[in-house]
Order: structure tokens, then C-alpha cells, then sequence
């Protein structure tokens, strides 16, 4: 395989990998891609002046963890990626290499993300 000049090791390390993955581990490893590139997207500086309430979206009956991430991520977009990256990764792994019941995950994700809400309104709410 050629590589482009700008192409740098990790990356060529990366695709040779990711070529590996099935289906359905390309998809997970795209969702935490997706995820992670969020954390890095420009916020607003200072503190919000209206607290942003959550769009509720319902659970889908037969929901995977990468939808529910997805889904959750959509729901609580107000929330900082870095604060719920180590926990959301840890359940996706839970799930993935240890086996774990999505359904019990995905209870787990969006418990996850309200407890990360409720403190994201406690330091933004005026009694802060």
C-alpha cells in the first residue's frame, strides 16, 4: 500500500485496522470517532445566558448502544464531550468486549447522560 505524503503513521495504522473490523465494529469505531471529534468543535465562550433544555428523543424498541450514543449525544448536544468520554467509552466496552445487554447499556448511557445534565444545570443555574 502507498501511502500519501501527509498520511502519517498512527493514520496508515489506523485504516489497516479499521480494514480488519467487521461491519458492525466499523460502525461502533466510527460512532466514537464521531464522538470524539465533537468534544474538539468550538464552544461558546463565558457561561450561556438560558440554560438549553435536552431534546427528548423516544428510545427506539430494539436500540443498539452506537444508536442509543447517538441518539443520547443528539439529546443532551448542550453537555461537553470530554466530561462523559471516559464513562461512555468504559459502557460501550462493557458491551462490546465484555458482552454486556445493550438494553442494560443503553440504561446505563442514559443515566449517564441525565446525571451529566443535572449538573450542567446546577453550574449554569443563576444560584450556580
Amino acid at each position: 500500500m502507498l501511502s500519501r505524503p501527509t498520511e502519517s503513521a498512527d493514520e496508515r495504522r489506523l485504516i489497516k485496522r479499521f480494514r480488519k473490523l467487521s461491519a458492525g465494529d466499523r460502525q461502533t469505531l466510527l460512532t466514537l470517532a464521531d464522538f470524539l471529534a465533537q468534544r474538539d468543535a468550538p464552544e461558546s465562550l463565558g457561561t450561556p445566558e438560558i440554560i438549553e433544555e435536552p431534546r427528548l428523543m423516544p428510545r427506539p424498541e430494539k436500540e443498539t448502544v452506537v444508536g442509543a450514543i447517538k441518539r443520547l449525544s443528539q439529546t443532551y448536544a448542550m453537555l461537553e464531550r470530554d466530561a462523559l468520554l471516559n464513562e461512555t467509552s468504559a459502557l460501550m466496552s462493557a458491551h462490546v468486549l465484555q458482552g454486556r445487554g445493550a438494553p442494560e447499556v443503553i440504561d446505563e448511557l442514559e443515566a449517564l447522560f441525565a446525571h451529566h445534565y443535572s449538573e450542567y444545570r446546577r453550574k449554569h443555574s443563576p444560584e450556580g
